[in-house]
């Protein structure tokens, strides 16, 4: 059993610390919202008044937290949940965050003595209360076998990505590619119905043709053509367009660091704004109704 600290138990954090409850671990999680903590409890996860009660005597600090600034203010303060920690503790930040944040996290770890990892996730809720979540992480290789068994209660497979702030990059570019793809294939469902297509007709085309993707048979954006998709729920967020919105713009931060230019990726982006922007709740597949047909 390991003493675990975990920040952030909204909800991917929460399924993910329940998961590691389920698999003997001793959680202590702290959120700032009252409900979060409340809800923790039903879980087993015993719930602490602030972050840094949370991080007190434990052996790994998990956070899943929604912003680069949420994970500054939290753990890259005086006096913050870092420096309660014993010197060799593991910091597993699962947050989707900046590259430049997550390696000043890396930099104060060295600092202190601690050995961190950027460990974002990719799988959705579905995931996260699964325990089948892919972690990509940055980070030395010794750490991550230190905390394996962790890994291992909360997700199916892990991606040791190199250095510190690779697990950042990739999580960017993968979901580029993801709204990316999401996007192009609302296009072409609009461009069908338009042309006299039906959508059961064009489903049928691209899920055993070239076209077919992971977006298609997980956020498939029209109606009655997948089970349980969120179509059929009238777009009751499975991945929140807030939250994919808020990936693209990592991914294009990422893109102008690189000196690359987007051209795909930020036309996804623009349509992931739009629909966050006026309706950022609903499923990311809703952005259907910002290419044409509601």
């Amino acid at each position: 059993m390991t003493t675990i600290g975990f920040i952030g138990l909204g909800t991917m954090g929460r399924p993910m610390a329940a998961n590691l409850v389920k698999a003997g671990h001793d959680v202590k999680g702290f959120d700032v919202v009252a409900d979060a903590r409340d809800r923790a409890v039903e879980d087993g996860i015993k719930v602490a008044s602030s972050a840094v009660e949370a991080a007190t005597d434990v052996n790994v600090l998990i956070t899943m937290l929604p912003k680069g600034d949420h994970v500054r203010q939290a753990l890259l303060v005086a006096d913050g949940p870092l420096t309660v920690l014993a010197p060799g503790a593991v910091v597993i930040d699962s947050s989707s965050i900046d590259v430049p944040t997550s390696r000043d996290l890396h930099e104060r770890g060295v600092e202190l003595g601690i050995d961190v990892l950027d460990a974002p996730v990719s799988g959705g809720l579905a995931g996260a209360q699964n325990g089948t979540l892919t972690f990509m992480i940055g980070g030395a290789a010794d750490t991550v076998e230190k905390v394996r068994p962790l890994f291992e209660a909360m997700g199916s497979r892990t991606v040791l990505t190199g250095g510190p702030g690779s697990g950042q990059v990739a999580k960017a570019v993968n979901q580029m590619v993801f709204g990316s793809s999401l996007v192009a294939l609302t296009e072409a469902f609009v461009i069908a119905e338009r042309l006299g297509l039906a959508p059961q007709k064009l489903f049928d085309v691209l899920s055993t043709s070239s076209g077919d993707c992971w977006a298609l048979h997980n956020f498939c954006p029209l109606p009655g053509l997948v089970e349980g998709s969120a179509a059929d729920n009238g777009y009751a967020p499975k991945f929140a367009a807030a939250l994919l919105a808020k990936d693209l713009g990592l991914a294009a931060t990422a893109a102008d660091s690189a000196g690359v230019e987007l051209v795909v990726g930020r036309g996804a982006k623009d349509k992931l704004d739009e629909l966050a922007a006026s309706d950022g709740h609903l499923d990311a597949s809703a952005v259907i109704g910002k290419v044409g047909l509601k």
